[in-house]
């Protein structure tokens, strides 16, 4: 790998060859998309930025918090950290924020970059009082040092900013939602981010010159590696449930975007929309498994050529694996009658093994710890772009990495998903579950989640389910909850009825004991609106079945 291994390396030979090309389009405060950017002024001004930001103390190796939305803002100073070697620190925007604080101060951050809104959040909850930096993206300096223009106008005519980074160096740290755990800040090296331009490349076949329309911003700063203009949507992007679909389709139309990403929420907003979409070529659909109807729904908006994709993956390992939609409808009856939700070959570069399911830190890799093709056991991956560690949390890395030494006497970092699944015959690879919301009926019953669901989401009366345990791991009650679709008229009692004879018809469904009828909709991750929190319905079912006296 070359020396200067740095995501930003790529936008000064773009704007040398397409200085006019737009590289972002935003949505303006009056509406319509009045602000863009082209790779001449993304480069230029990312520099002068950079620039300004050394002036103040910005170093290489500075943690800079940005909390900024997806604006020509965003995008600039995220370009001109990453020239100048400095760290950013981004949230999840769909994090608790009780844990937000929490986050911070982890991090230690040297710089505060945010919004007005966020600087008047960290004077008055006293976030990162460590910080010695404060910049505002808004137009007069309160609570901050400086404004961002003014950092700007200080670096102006400074010149090209691109420091000498190293593959290991540090890059960003992003910080999980802690949808399905405590939130955590995933360490990104540069070498990292260069991997995973290349892999989602060859992945998907992306070329340069196209078109993209990432409902998920922060993906939209592979764009420019990629040679892509990057259209940023209309949209809350912490709410994808709520999207307009109506603003979307006229953009995808207006700016005859070739390509789509966004979560399982966001596809559904487009599926219901039913308006056929000609430009696209290739969607891709992460943070969840897609419901099939959607997939089905999209295929039909989509032209023949097109493709849906749905990548596996995490923040901390990204791309695993990925299956097409139409391999994907083709399994859904094995999906449906309890054998998990494929997510397809692994992408090349990663190496993808099952392990015996284990709750303890593993410290060393050992062969020994594979399980046979066809059981079911915990995902773990090595590749290129598997992280190491989690920052500042020594205890959280040792769960989730395994050391694991090559024949040439270096080692690499296994990533163990904490995800549950399994390997068929031909070699692809089926999600089951979280590990740490399996359900342990007893020492020889073990349910996952992914494998029983689907099962009983083919009732017609149905939105969704969610297996959860109650009782002591070991000696758990499977219980089924259970979401009716919105006007439905069914009786709850009776659905209760039918899905118990569902269960009847497999051997692992039967296992479940009791099923709850859920009277609103599920607690869902805001950011995806599709990871369930099946945590807090465990709660809900045990103090429902306690107050039954067990039934």
């Amino acid at each position: 790998m070359e020396s200067n291994c740095n995501i930003a390396a790529a936008l000064p030979k773009l704007a040398l060859e397409s200085p006019e090309r737009a590289a972002i389009r935003c949505p303006g405060r009056s509406g319509g998309y009045g602000e863009a950017l082209s790779y001449a002024q993304l480069d230029t001004r990312s520099d002068a930025i950079a620039a300004g930001l050394a002036g103040r103390g910005v170093a290489r190796g500075s943690r800079c918090v940005v909390m900024v939305r997806p604006t020509p803002d965003f995008f600039l100073l995220m370009f001109a950290l990453f020239k100048l070697g400095a760290v950013p620190v981004l949230i999840d925007p769909g994090i608790d924020k009780r844990a937000l604080r929490q986050c911070l101060a982890q991090a230690q951050p040297s710089a505060f970059i945010g919004v007005p809104l966020a600087l008047l959040a960290k004077a008055l909850l006293g976030w990162a009082p460590m910080t010695t930096l404060r910049v505002t993206t808004g137009r007069v300096a309160l609570l901050s040092d400086a404004t961002l223009a003014q950092v700007e106008a200080a670096g102006r005519g400074a010149g090209p900013q691109l420091a000498d980074t190293a593959p290991d160096d540090v890059a960003a740290i992003l910080f999980t939602s802690g949808s399905t755990g405590v939130p955590k800040g995933v360490v990104y090296r540069h070498r990292h981010f260069v991997a995973q331009v290349e892999m989602l490349r060859s992945a998907f076949g992306i070329e340069a010159g196209g078109v993209d329309f990432p409902t998920f911003p922060p993906f939209a700063l592979f764009d420019p590696a990629l040679g892509l203009t990057s259209v940023i949507p209309d949209m809350d992007p912490t709410r994808p449930a709520k999207a307009k679909p109506r603003k979307l389709h006229a953009a995808i139309t207006r700016f005859k975007a070739d390509q789509l990403f966004g979560s399982p929420a966001l596809m559904r907003v487009l599926a219901e929309y039913g308006e056929a979409l000609p430009t696209l070529r290739r969607v891709t659909s992460a943070g969840a498994p897609v419901p099939p109807e959607i997939v089905q729904r999209m295929l039909e908006l989509l032209p023949p050529e097109a493709r849906f994709w749905t990548p596996y993956g995490a923040t901390e390992c990204l791309p695993v694996a990925v299956i097409e939609g139409r391999e994907l409808l083709g399994l859904r009856a094995r999906t449906e009658t309890g054998a998990g939700t494929c997510v397809g070959h692994p992408v090349a570069g990663n190496t993808v093994r099952i392990i015996a399911i284990d709750d303890n830190a593993i410290a060393d890799w050992d062969d020994a710890l594979s399980v046979p093709k066809g059981e079911v056991g915990e995902i773990v991956v090595a590749g290129p772009s598997a992280t190491d560690a989690y920052f500042g949390r020594e205890d959280q890395t040792a769960l989730a990495k395994i050391r694991e030494p090559l024949p040439d006497g270096s080692e690499r970092s296994v990533h163990r998903m904490g995800d549950l699944g399994w390997f068929d015959e031909d070699g692809r690879l089926w999600f089951c579950g979280r590990k740490s919301q399996r359900v342990t009926v007893d020492a020889l019953t073990t349910l996952y989640t992914e494998q029983v669901e689907p099962v009983f989401n083919t009732h017609p009366a149905l939105a969704r389910t969610a297996l959860v345990g109650v009782g002591p791991r070991g000696a758990q009650t499977a219980v089924l909850c259970f979401e009716l679709k919105p006007g439905s008229g069914a009786d709850p009692r009776e659905i209760a009825d039918e899905l118990r004879h569902i269960a009847d018809g497999f051997v692992h469904t039967a296992k479940v004991d009791v099923f709850l009828h859920y009277p609103k909709p599920f607690p869902v991750d805001i950011r995806h609106n599709a990871k369930i929190g099946r945590e807090q319905l465990a709660r809900w079912a045990a103090a429902r079945m306690a107050a039954a006296g067990g039934g």
